[in-house]
């Protein structure tokens, strides 16, 4: 090894240095850079720290680089990587150096590099160094991923820059034309990274460096953009919450350099007890407050990357029989939706200026079929999508209802239109939980995850109860009073109220989920800590609830999604019996749930039918999309099933129905909205109907053929929640059976062909669908009312309503599932 000078170099009065051979002195001046003691040197903030050391670390680098004859023409050059290339230093990063040389004597290339090295290694400071020429470099470059992602951060710091760009450019050059074989390692890395380090967001503890969300997908992002492959810093839309990936991406870094400052060394993981310290000197506030940012941040940097690697993969050059394929086909989803190469887009003849209710469609189609929604699309949603007007439109509110009721695919939706901004514009009172941390540790998530993590629970228990679409509203809300002054169900009661009248319910409707809000607390509350048989327990419950059994079935379904959705091991059969019992029993004290019985039909259809013949009417309805047919016709076997699937063929989904008859003719009401576009005529309606009575339309066959192409897969989808049959009777003696489910194309004509095929004759009919659920009432008449009888007709319909997806087997996920902790 090569001989070195010892230190002799002075620090100035203002922490700067008169650099010599040694390097203690570049300690002793990021020390004081650090504790800024002197009256000219205060006390720098993050950033401006950050900015002071990358000046230090070259200067004293240029000036050792100079004295050992690192110059223009030497054919010597010092290249710095990580942190100091990417202008990022922190107080005790490593400090990333390679000396490169180009025909250059091997004994002098030795000697500089000992007499560079050994002052660092002997001031203690983490050296990360290399010596090597250009074509070695891009070699390792070309064989070692990680070394590459690093070279992509080159800077040239001293000596033959003409060297220095010969690597820079070589580097990224090969990168760009290699990319598309690395393409897949680079994401299996990224995915072991997430897997290994958690998200930063929900992390008591975060990894800031590799973390999901962290500055280590930063980095990716760059790496893709020097591939040409997306942009750095992707636009997320004019409302986006926290300033967007560039200040999400200072704020990281602000905290990482203050976690070097308080823990002395370098470190990357957060801990607790350094929280406050960290948020008080970033002037955030306390560990709460820290907390929220982190996660604002790091959830912006993960849409960030979701939409960087989307768009990366979309872009890479095909090859080989690849690129002769044809363009992706614009597979239509909804009014204004279409798929496009493996997204959800804007159909071309989409007007967001004029369709204010554009949004939820493209959320809810992504959430129903697991699509990404374009960054494209959302931008230019952000910037040209009017707002809803209050009350808002029938069909905006049942889009809103798709969304929630799609499961866990709601999730990944809601949180792409909340970090473009969307999302708060839809839903103003969404800002006061918006990465709010828990205050208890049985809290997994931050309230606003929470409450999503909530609905996708409830959207799986969604048939448990005769009103989904309130059960679906209430999990969404249920904590929209935390990050307030005062009790967060009070709050969170009044607050669902003025959101409730915006949406356009009902007002009984608004006064019951106001009810679920404010008492959403109450069962699990009172079954863990009163005395389930002293009859006062009870009978306050029930009072408390004004005996409305309803709101009871909602807030039952309610406080189990709540609880899985809280944390492991919050629900369990203890609390799931504790609960059970409690609403047993109030059950017992309360009024009966009312019995569906038909509706009275209007005297002007009742002279139609008394007239006879085929009638079909169609009138528009409540709703910019929303229409009501008539269906009058001769009451012959088959008829529902016939009208329901004449109507689906034309893409026109049933929101709800009524069936009944007069005489010898049935008298049939649909309420429905078009899936694209404005209905078709009623004369073709009519003459589609007769041909389907005569027998001349094979409605099956068209219908699961309309079905494959809408959903791109085999007919009867899977459903979230498993569908649910409830026989009773009316007060007339009447038999009836309740389906509670998920919906389908041409469900309706389906059931009906399954009543008809068990020879259950249908006299009336009243059909609701709530976003994605159906809970539907036939009053049946059956030639023999038995218990074999009843499972003949149970099985025949639940055969073709969606179900939930077989589990795989223990140790087996679905395509793409992450199998890490």
């Amino acid at each position: 090894m090569g001989s070195h000078e010892q230190d002799g170099g002075q620090v100035t009065e203002d922490g700067g240095t008169n650099v010599s051979n040694g390097a203690a002195d570049l300690v002793r001046a990021r020390n004081q850079l650090l504790e800024g003691g002197l009256p000219r040197n205060p006390r720098l903030d993050a950033e401006s720290l950050r900015s002071a050391l990358v000046d230090l670390f070259e200067l004293w680098l240029t000036t050792k680089g100079t004295e050992l004859g690192i110059t223009r023409d030497s054919g010597l050059a010092v290249v710095a990587v990580g942190g100091l290339g990417r202008k990022e230093m922190l107080p005790y990063s490593d400090l990333d150096l390679v000396l490169l040389h180009d025909d250059v004597d091997p004994a002098r290339v030795a000697e500089v590099a000992d007499q560079l090295w050994y002052p660092l290694w002997d001031a203690h400071i983490k050296l990360d160094h290399s010596v090597r020429t250009v074509p070695q470099a891009l070699r390792v470059a070309s064989g070692d991923l990680i070394a590459a992602l690093g070279m992509l951060e080159t800077r040239h710091i001293v000596g033959d820059i003409e060297l220095s760009n010969l690597l820079i450019g070589g580097v990224r050059r090969e990168w760009r034309t290699g990319i598309r074989s690395r393409f897949d390692e680079l994401i299996a890395q990224a995915e072991t990274r997430w897997q290994r380090s958690g998200a930063i967001a929900h992390r008591a503890e975060p990894d800031l460096k590799n973390g999901r969300g962290g500055l280590r997908d930063i980095q990716l992002l760059d790496a893709l953009a020097i591939a040409q492959l997306t942009d750095a810093m992707p636009g997320l839309g004019p409302d986006v919450p926290g300033g967007g990936l560039k200040h999400a991406h200072r704020r990281l870094l602000d905290v990482r350099t203050e976690l070097h400052r308080v823990a002395g060394r370098a470190r990357d993981q957060l801990r607790a007890q350094d929280a406050d310290e960290i948020g008080a000197a970033l002037r955030i506030g306390d560990r709460f407050d820290l907390a929220r940012t982190l996660s604002d941040s790091a959830r912006t940097v993960s849409y960030s990357v979701d939409v960087g690697l989307r768009t990366a993969a979309n872009a890479l050059p095909r090859r080989g029989l690849a690129r002769l394929r044809r363009m992706p086909v614009r597979r239509p989803l909804d009014e204004g939706v279409v798929e496009h190469a493996g997204e959800v887009v804007l159909a071309r003849d989409a007007r967001p200026q004029r369709d204010p209710g554009l949004i939820l469609r493209v959320a809810a189609a992504s959430a129903q079929t697991g699509l990404p929604m374009s960054a494209t699309t959302l931008n230019r949603l952000s910037e040209d999508a009017p707002e809803l007007r209050e009350p808002w439109p029938k069909d905006a509110l049942n889009d809103l209802l798709i969304l929630l009721g799609a499961g866990r695919g709601a999730i990944d939706a809601v949180e792409a239109l909340d970090r473009t901004g969307l999302w708060g514009r839809l839903l103003p009172e969404w800002g006061a939980v918006r990465d709010l941390p828990p205050r208890d540790a049985l809290h997994t998530w931050t309230v606003d995850r929470h409450l999503m993590e909530t609905v996708a629970y409830a959207s799986a228990l969604s048939t448990r109860v005769a009103r989904p679409d309130l059960l679906m509203l209430g999990a969404l809300l249920h904590d929209i009073g935390k990050g307030r002054a005062g009790d967060h169900s009070v709050v969170g009661a009044e607050l669902a109220t003025h959101i409730g009248r915006r949406l356009g319910l009902w007002p009984s409707d608004v006064q019951t989920l106001s009810a679920i809000v404010r008492h959403h607390l109450l069962l699990p509350d009172t079954a863990t800590r009163r005395d389930l048989a002293d009859p006062d327990t009870v009978q306050f419950v029930a009072d408390t609830l004004g005996g409305d059994v309803q709101l009871l079935e909602l807030l039952h379904t309610l406080a189990e999604a709540d609880s899985l959705a809280t944390g492991p091991g919050v629900w369990g059969d203890w609390k799931a019996s504790l609960i059970g019992e409690l609403v047993r029993r109030c059950r017992l004290v309360m009024a009966g749930d009312q019995l569906p019985e038909p509706e009275p039909i209007a005297p002007e259809l009742l002279a139609k039918a008394a007239a006879g013949g085929v009638h079909v009417d169609l009138r528009s309805g409540e709703g910019k999309y929303i229409y009501t047919v008539t269906v009058i016709a001769p009451d012959t076997p088959g008829l529902l099933s016939d009208a329901a699937g004449v109507l689906a063929l034309h893409a026109l989904r049933v929101l709800s129905a009524t069936v009944g008859g007069e005489g010898h003719s049935a008298i049939n009401t649909f309420v429905v909205s078009p899936k694209f576009g404005d209905p078709p005529e009623v004369g073709l309606l009519r003459q589609e109907l007769i041909r389907a009575t005569a027998g001349d339309l094979d409605l099956p066959a068209l219908l699961a053929k309309r079905e494959r192409e809408a959903t791109g897969a085999r007919p009867s989808p899977y459903a979230q929640a498993r569908p649910r049959v409830i026989w009773s009777a009316n007060p007339t003696g009447q038999l009836v059976l309740e389906l509670r489910a998920e919906d389908r194309i041409g469900l309706l004509s389906r059931l009906a062909a399954a009543f008809a095929e068990c020879g259950a004759d249908v006299r009336w009919a009243k059909v609701v669908t709530m976003g994605s659920a159906v809970v539907d009432a036939f009053g049946l008449d059956l030639v023999e009312d038995t218990p074999e009888r009843r499972e003949t007709v149970e099985k025949a319909i639940l055969a073709v309503v969606p179900r939930p997806a077989p589990k795989p087997p223990e140790g087996v996920g679905p395509p793409g599932a992450s199998t890490g902790s």
